[in-house]
């Protein structure tokens, strides 16, 4: 079979009237001497025309075709894994053949796909997801992420999350940011009392008062914020971040939101 006999050799890609020339060189360096005409075939006419139609058909759809044609037919050898590795370098994301293959497991059979998911798993070995990041991190402190913080999304620059641990007494949240996520800036107002406590549980962020400079925050650190401070916190650019949001008692307290802090300034922090 012609597709089975796709082995562990590069292919290029050349621009030919607008579309991705594909040359494969497979047929030739393993069976060139043995088949000639069948190495011809897989070469020129298997990759030279039928993938090299891009401007029908993209190199990502075809691989994911292939892929698909693959599993179901009960092929997990080294020609899968070699389609595997293309359809990775022809932008299919670790989620994505996740899924594709999940959803093959129901019409071409269970012990095809969990064959095919193993293979996968090693060659997409060297990436991780968002969902790989947020347990990794949430592993890091004793408190939960909590869900998307939806109720503030309009305040938030990036994705955040909420989860209340106390709404009684004192209200306590555990508020947490993803890397390059912050709040707006804002201000903390009660006729009486009133104002915030931060206490930082995890990752790395950052805390900044208008007209000071920007203060870094790490596990265990305490920020006291007074009622009419212009202020604004969040994650550091490259790291996750979580910290303990108290709500100091007062009368008539409430928050007014303002402008977002600007990707130039916080990109500049250090």
């Amino acid at each position: 079979m012609i597709l089975a006999m796709l082995l562990l050799t590069s292919t290029t890609i050349t621009k030919v009237m607008a579309q991705n020339k594909v040359k494969q060189t497979a047929g030739r360096d393993q069976l060139g001497a043995f088949a000639p005409k069948f190495a011809e075939l897989n070469d020129d006419v298997l990759f030279g025309e039928v993938w090299s139609r891009t401007d029908k058909l993209g190199l990502r759809d075809r691989s994911l075709i292939t892929v698909t044609t693959l599993v179901s037919m009960g092929i997990t050898d080294s020609s899968l894994i070699y389609h595997l590795q293309e359809a990775k370098k022809n932008g299919i994301t670790r989620d994505e053949i996740a899924e594709v293959l999940t959803h093959v497991a129901f019409y071409a059979g269970w012990p095809k796909a969990w064959a095919a998911l193993r293979l996968a798993k090693e060659v997409w070995a060297d990436e991780t997801t968002a969902s790989d990041d947020r347990s990794a991190f949430e592993h890091e402190m004793f408190f939960p992420i909590g869900q998307p913080n939806d109720a503030f999304a309009e305040y938030f620059t990036g994705q955040s999350y909420l989860a209340a641990l106390s709404d009684t007494q004192i209200p306590v949240y555990n508020v947490t940011f993803e890397p390059g996520c912050r709040n707006n800036w804002h201000i903390h107002h009660a006729n009486k009392g009133g104002g915030q406590i931060l206490i930082c549980v995890a990752g790395e962020g950052w805390y900044q008062e208008w007209g000071k400079p920007a203060r870094k925050l790490l596990p265990g650190d305490v920020v006291n914020i007074p009622v009419g401070v212009k202020h604004w916190h969040g994650a550091a650019a490259d790291s996750w971040f979580a910290h303990l949001a108290i709500e100091v008692p007062g009368e008539k307290s409430r928050n007014e939101w303002l402008e977002s802090v600007k990707d130039e300034d916080y990109y500049k922090l250090k």
